[in-house]
């Protein structure tokens, strides 16, 4: 790992201003060859310190955001909804009373990802930002798509953890469990820029799939820093509920993971339906037809059923990773079954 220039500055503005790319630009080369020219950000600091560790990210400077106040609060908005400063922990978000309340499928995520000890120190704004687990993109050895090659190595190669839709020039499934639930409660994303301008923008938007911009998973640019993430009031008959499966029970990245939200009528009719697939494209996925499947009826098993078979309309799983298709219709169907019956 290369040594680097450390700054820990007091206020958003003055942390904005030292930055000079984001870290998915400083990654991409035509020649393979590392650059050392930019000055990045770090909150927790997990997926940056892997990436140097592997060789993937040299910086001339880090720019730590840890040291200013605002961005760990979790604060209720006068709507009724809730601001998440960028650097809670996920041990703060699946502690929190109003998350367990009221975004419970958020606070099944925090409490479920990684292991207590990262949980501690990792941020829920570093894992809506951190880069793909893909092992190509990982491998110093392998110089594809995302970091400024040519190919997608994963589509010749060992694709069993890789998307079954939307992998149009890069195969990786988005890294972030958060955003599956976060999407699906409607989340936006607040980003404050070197001039103190900030701009509001869906989390579902912020994401961008390959035919976009094959070399980043988002709209962030060099000097802005998430400063927040605003979760929309709850409808008092909405619910929510997210479940992931891996390999493993413990501290696994997911092979499949789904975020179901519904706000059900007093007679028993869905009104509204996001239905969220997560380790499924390079995106959170939005199962459209099961939603539309849902909305206007009374849920019940046959319901769900349909709904969760339609989950998997335009999927395209690669080589090696078609068994992810009866686990989403699983999961698919036990969470909207959860969501209707109280969990």
């Amino acid at each position: 790992m290369n040594s680097f220039e450390w700054s820990s500055p007091r206020d958003i503005a003055q942390a904005a201003g030292v930055a000079t790319t984001t870290v998915a630009a400083a990654m991409v080369s035509q020649s393979g060859r590392l650059s050392t020219d930019g000055v990045v950000f770090k909150a927790g600091g997990i997926d940056l310190l892997d990436l140097m560790k592997e060789g993937l990210l040299a910086p001339r400077g880090i720019v730590n955001l840890r040291e200013i106040p605002d961005l760990a609060v979790i604060a209720q908005a006068d709507d009724g909804g809730v601001r998440i400063g960028a650097n809670v922990t996920l041990a703060q978000l699946a502690a929190d009373p109003v998350i367990r309340t009221r975004f419970l499928a958020l606070a099944d995520v925090a409490g479920n990802s990684a292991s207590p000890q990262i949980r501690q120190v990792a941020t829920i704004g570093g894992n809506l930002l951190q880069r793909p687990r893909c092992w190509y993109f990982r491998s110093r050895d392998h110089h594809c798509a995302r970091k400024g090659g040519e190919v997608c190595f994963a589509f010749a190669g060992e694709n069993q953890y890789h998307a079954i839709f939307d992998h149009n020039g890069c195969a990786m499934v988005h890294p972030s469990t958060s955003a599956t639930a976060l999407v699906a409660l409607g989340a936006k994303l607040e980003l404050t820029g070197a001039a103190g301008t900030k701009r509001v923008v869906g989390l579902e938007q912020f994401f961008l799939l390959p035919e976009v911009d094959i070399q980043r998973e988002n709209d962030l640019t060099p000097g802005e820093i998430l400063t927040a993430i605003l979760l929309p009031p709850p409808a008092p008959t909405s619910r929510s509920i997210h479940i992931k499966q891996g390999e493993t029970d413990s501290f696994d990245w997911p092979i499949a993971d789904v975020a179901v939200a519904l706000d059900t009528a007093p007679g028993g009719a869905c009104r509204a339906a996001a239905v969220i697939l997560g380790a499924a494209a390079p995106v959170p996925h939005r199962a459209k037809a099961a939603e539309a499947l849902l909305v206007g009826k009374t849920i019940d098993a046959d319901v769900a059923r349909a709904a969760a078979h339609a989950a998997l309309q335009g999927a395209a799983p690669l080589t090696k990773n078609a068994y992810k298709l009866p686990i989403f219709e699983t999961l698919v169907r036990r969470a909207i079954l959860a969501v209707v019956r109280g969990g």
